[in-house]
């Protein structure tokens, strides 16, 4: 059995308004731990929502669970440790202390694919390339990929956020190169 058949989805919960600040958490510790073969993939769920203020809609992104994210990853001592041990983590779902990992009805009913029955997606986006938002909240902003994500068909670009470089998660669709 390879590492990642071994490997499911787990639901944490987090302190309201964490979620992001969770995952971006995990992801730095699993980057600087190397821990990238047992904690595969963190996620907040969104949906696109069509917001109505002062008479104009507005198309928008919303949390589907707030209070949650969505870990893939291998169940061990030292993964559990590193999620649990995550500031804004106030634990994983399921009864007492075991996590519970989703079952493939649940994930299927989320738009999650298991490992291996996912198409191939073939991307023209590359770590390093300039791209231009041309859609959603950040719209006309520039910004470098930092990661790619195909499996999820995203990918991660910093932007400059009240001074600061702050990654920010948009779809393929979201996205095109810079001429």
């Amino acid at each position: 059995m390879s590492e990642a058949a071994e490997a499911k989805w787990y639901v944490v919960h987090t302190y309201s308004g964490y979620e992001n600040k969770v995952k971006a958490n995990i992801e730095m510790t699993v980057q600087n731990r190397n821990l990238g073969d047992q904690i595969l993939e963190v996620m907040v769920p969104m949906e696109s929502v069509v917001e109505i203020k002062n008479g104009t809609s507005k198309a928008a992104e919303k949390k589907m669970f707030p209070g949650y994210v969505l870990i893939h990853m291998i169940m061990n001592d030292d993964s559990w440790y590193v999620v649990r041990n995550t500031r804004g983590v106030t634990g994983f779902v399921g009864p007492g202390s075991k996590p519970v990992p989703l079952t493939e009805r649940e994930m299927n009913a989320l738009g999650i694919k298991s490992s291996g029955s996912a198409a191939a997606v073939v991307v023209d986006y590359a770590v390093g390339d300039t791209v231009t938002v041309i859609s959603g909240a950040w719209e006309n902003t520039v910004g470098v990929i930092k990661a790619v994500n195909p499996a999820k068909q995203s990918v991660t670009i910093t932007v400059d956020m009240f001074g600061r470089e702050t990654p920010v998660e948009l779809g393929f669709t979201e996205i095109r190169h810079l001429n």
